[in-house]
């Protein structure tokens, strides 16, 4: 059985996905610059470009040398195997329990007077360390 069709798809529904992607993330950016507050629609608009590029270069690095790709790479585009799709579920699980009380203590921070917007910055931040630690240490536990 042939599989030279099966690549042409893939590749066209990941195109298809990745525009339809950026034409979201374009529209919700515009929005955010014209109604929120500060700066906020300029930094989801950066934020939003970096993360674009990094699943531009996972699928790049999968896709021209898949025996280098890394764990994590594997296991967020799930072309893994078994042990790759349990060690981003156990580290995703981390951080699914970390997120409870991550986000009481900033709930009660906002409750003493603590500025929202930092708040909020320094959850989303402190969120990305539990995942960026969590990830790295069940990896090599496993």
């Amino acid at each position: 059985m042939s599989t030279e069709g099966r690549n042409t798809t893939r590749m066209m529904i990941f195109v298809a996905v990745l525009l339809a992607f950026t034409a979201l993330v374009i529209a919700i950016g515009l929005g955010l610059r014209e109604h929120a507050p500060g700066n906020m629609g300029a930094g989801f608009l950066q934020g939003a470009a970096i993360g674009l590029l990094a699943i531009l270069l996972m699928a790049w690095r999968l896709s021209k040398r898949p025996d280098r790709a890394t764990t994590f790479e594997r296991a967020w585009t799930q072309t893994g195997d078994e042990r790759d799709d349990a060690v981003l579920t156990r580290a995703l699980a981390v951080l699914g329990l970390a997120a409870f009380p991550l986000t009481a203590a900033s709930a009660i921070a906002v409750a003493l007077g603590a500025e929202p917007m930092i708040v909020l910055t320094m959850l989303l931040f402190a969120q990305i360390g539990v995942g960026g630690v969590a990830f790295p240490v069940i990896n090599r536990r496993s």
